[in-house]
């Protein structure tokens, strides 16, 4: 009976992982969406989720002026790095870079969280999803270009956006559990704010653009799945369950996002990817056998 809550909140995070597959897929095929824009707009509309949840009782959305900035911090500041390392790299290598938060889940779980200890184990599942996660970034090819997409100079804003979106990712994640106990339904206070943080950046930063019907069919698919209900699912998975096993549960993430960029881009799922996807499953298989 003691392991059910640990069960519980593992189903829960691979209901947010299986949302968090088609993000990278959305965001391209929205790439010519300014990113503060798309930002903006996902993430009022993922905020939505929140109104049911909480019962329509505003109390609920109410948190501490640190906790707000860290919420601001993880929503805003992961996700806007996300699309900008998208779209100035080539996406499933820049997909992969930012897929490194898995990894420094596990590694900072330790560091950042009372009471949890760092096992062999856990250290060695860690290190082969990584390896996992590098074997796609290296073996990937950029086609419109025709030329190598691996880490090349060209594309290290991409690349750097990517990583610093990894951390902080990652460090939000550990760091909800450092402050004082919210309900998940706050969640859309840190989504509502982000978004029109977001927005105001769009107006005083970047061009306007006119939305077709079909943009907004997708920002709002993006809104209420990736960018919405897998915030509620991630923040409850983590107040129930060990943050070092839902690290290593993540690493699915960049499998089935990578899976479905190669597919929606037309291109075929190369042995570098199944040899990753061996891996990565392996590793969370391996981690989340210890206690």
């Amino acid at each position: 009976m003691k392991h059910l809550p640990h069960a519980r909140a593992n189903l829960l995070a691979l209901a947010a992982i299986a949302m968090w597959g088609s993000l990278a897929s959305l965001g391209v095929a929205l790439s010519h969406v300014p990113p503060f824009l798309l930002t903006g707009l996902s993430l009022l509309i993922g905020g939505l989720i929140a109104l049911p949840l909480s019962g329509f009782k505003l109390a609920a959305w109410r948190v501490p002026l640190p906790t707000l900035a860290l919420g601001i911090y993880g929503l805003f500041g992961y996700h806007f790095l996300l699309f900008v390392g998208l779209q100035n790299a080539p996406p499933v290598q820049a997909n992969l870079v930012n897929y490194l938060w898995p990894l420094l889940i596990v590694v900072l779980a330790p560091v950042l969280l009372p009471g949890l200890v760092m096992r062999w184990q856990h250290i060695l599942a860690g290190l082969i999803g990584f390896a996992g996660a590098v074997i796609v970034i290296l073996a990937g090819v950029d086609e419109d270009a025709q030329r190598p997409g691996g880490l090349q100079g060209e594309w290290l804003l991409g690349y750097l956006a990517a990583a610093v979106a990894a951390f902080i990712w990652s460090t939000y994640s550990l760091l909800t559990r450092r402050v004082p106990h919210f309900d998940t339904a706050a969640i859309g206070t840190f989504a509502w704010i982000s978004g029109l943080l977001a927005l105001l950046c769009h107006a005083l930063m970047e061009p306007g653009v006119s939305l077709s019907l079909r943009d907004w069919a997708l920002i709002g698919l993006m809104g209420l799945g990736p960018l919405g209900g897998s915030f509620f699912l991630w923040d409850k998975a983590l107040k129930l369950g060990d943050a070092r096993h839902i690290g290593l549960l993540s690493y699915l993430t960049p499998l089935l996002s990578t899976s479905l960029l190669l597919w929606v881009s037309g291109r075929a799922l190369t042995w570098p990817v199944a040899l990753a996807g061996v891996l990565i499953v392996g590793a969370a298989w391996l981690g989340t056998r210890v206690r």
